[in-house]
Parts: C-alpha cells; sequence; structure tokens
C-alpha cells in the first residue's frame, strides 16, 4: 500500500464521470480492475492524498490518471464562457483517464444505446466468461483470442444483445490484423477516427470516445444526447450550425469553440449534465 499525489485531482470526479466501467465505490473505496489487477483507491478529501493497494507501481497510476496533464492551463483554454466556468468550478480534479486501447474499443461498442448500469453489468458477465479469475470475483479483461472463437449464443448468454456480435467481428479483425490498434497513435485525428469508424457499430460518438479515452485525441469531441441538450439549449439554435443540427456538426462546432482541449471541456459538462440536468 502506497500513496499518491497530483495537484487538480479529484478521483471520485474522475472515475465517476462515466469515462470507464469497471470501478465501483464500496464502502469508502473506488475499486475496480485495471491491467488484469484487482486495485482499491481512497482520496483524503483534506490532503488530496491517494492512499493506493494495489500490485500496480505508481508510475501505473501515474500515466493511468493523466498526472502529466496541465489541467490548470488546459481548462483555463477551455474556459470560454460563463456556463463552462460553472462546470470548472465545481468539477475541478476531473482528469481524462488513460485507458487501455482494447478494452477502450470493446467497452465503448457495448456503450451503444445502453445506460451505464446496463454497460458494467454487461462487461462484468463477458469478463466473467471469458476473462481470467485474479481475485475473488474478480476477473481480468478478455483479449481478442478469447472472443474470436465465442459464437453469437455465447454472446446472448452474456446479455449483450445485438452487439455480441459486433464484439466477435473486432475480435477477429484484431486478431487477423485488418485492424492493428497501436497504428492509430500515429494517425491523425480524421484518420484514425475513420479507421475506427470502419468497424460495424462504431460511429461518430463512439470513435471520438475511444479516440479520447484511449488514444489521446483531445480534439475528439463525443456528442451523445447529454451533450446535445448542453449544447441546443447553451449555445445557440440551428442556425449556429448552418442549419439541420447533426451529431457531426456540433463535434465540428465544439473543436472550433472549445480548441484543442475540447474532450477535457466536453468531459467537464457532460457530467455536470449528468448529474445535474440543465440548471
Amino acid at each position: 500500500m502506497y500513496t499518491l499525489f497530483c495537484e487538480n485531482f479529484n478521483l471520485g470526479y474522475t472515475l465517476d464521470c462515466g469515462q470507464v466501467f469497471r470501478w465501483d465505490y464500496i464502502d469508502g473505496w473506488w475499486t475496480g480492475v485495471v491491467n488484469g489487477r484487482v486495485a482499491r483507491l481512497q482520496q483524503d478529501q483534506k490532503s488530496g492524498e491517494i492512499l493506493v493497494d494495489s500490485e500496480l507501481p505508481a508510475s501505473f497510476f501515474e500515466n493511468y490518471f493523466r498526472f502529466d496533464d496541465d489541467l490548470g492551463t488546459i481548462l483555463q483554454e477551455v474556459n470560454r464562457d460563463e456556463f463552462m466556468d460553472g462546470a470548472i468550478r465545481k468539477y475541478m480534479g476531473l482528469r481524462l483517464i488513460r485507458q487501455d486501447p482494447w478494452e477502450c474499443l470493446i467497452s465503448y461498442m457495448l456503450a451503444t444505446a445502453w445506460s451505464i448500469p446496463n454497460i458494467k453489468r454487461g462487461i462484468s458477465i463477458m469478463c466473467s466468461n471469458y476473462g481470467e479469475e485474479i481475485g475473488d470475483g474478480y476477473y481480468s479483461f478478455p483479449g481478442p483470442g478469447p472472443l474470436v472463437h465465442a459464437c453469437d449464443d455465447d454472446m446472448r448468454a452474456c446479455k449483450l444483445g445485438f452487439r455480441g456480435g459486433r464484439v466477435i467481428k473486432a475480435a477477429r479483425h484484431v486478431m487477423e490484423g485488418t485492424l492493428v490498434l497501436d497504428e492509430i497513435f500515429e494517425l491523425d485525428y480524421n484518420a484514425a477516427k475513420q479507421r475506427l469508424m470502419f468497424l460495424e457499430g462504431i460511429g461518430e460518438k463512439v470513435a471520438d470516445c475511444i479516440l479520447l479515452f484511449a488514444f489521446g485525441k483531445m480534439e475528439a469531441f463525443p456528442v451523445d444526447t447529454h451533450v446535445e441538450k448542453v449544447v441546443r439549449t447553451v449555445y445557440g439554435h440551428d442556425d449556429l450550425f448552418g442549419g439541420t443540427v447533426t451529431k457531426n456538426k456540433i463535434g465540428n462546432w465544439g473543436r472550433m469553440y472549445f480548441g484543442r482541449y475540447c474532450g477535457y471541456a466536453q468531459q467537464y459538462f457532460f457530467y455536470q449534465k449528468r448529474l445535474e440536468g440543465l440548471l
């Protein structure tokens, strides 16, 4: 057990804001499975220190929680208006998480048209069926190998619905080398997005989530119903987007308005909208 510290870091906001699905707040500890290990984390609200109970080294969590981001500078750049300023003041310390690309890819493919509780439950069942047990009731996230040999009936047992077949196909692409995840790091945002969207089940929003949370493409601006509602209500009307509003137009607007760190802006007001609605 050891401690970590980083200025401008709030563990609860970061793990609760909807970007990851394998963490739960249990008896005062954030407990989750990450990098094939069970981890328990707790933050002292006065000192800001994070107590870590995990086999993983401090360097892993420093990278995972993006302690290398200059959060103060980033938020200063995206703080363009009163609404954004309010979200930043309320949820200061929320950081993007640097997720494993494979786990993030599959997790967000499962997130299509599903609530967060359902996403978490579906991932949990899939991990227990195809992952390796790493603790009492905890399982690793399965790699593409175990999933590529699954059949549709197996996936239905995971209660994944129509998403199960898409997971199998994605695993096959990775195993066959028609999708090399490491190559996406080297692509620019637009090329990386197109590369992901050739997969069945990955549209604009899912691709942007994966690029933001796994590949560090800060210019990704995922647009779901929460974000669309905020932009329509707070920032303008159809004329602002040149006619009919589409998720693609909102994403382009977000990149133009908030700039190179628009992904951070999106996560702050997404979290505020999910918790509070539109004030």
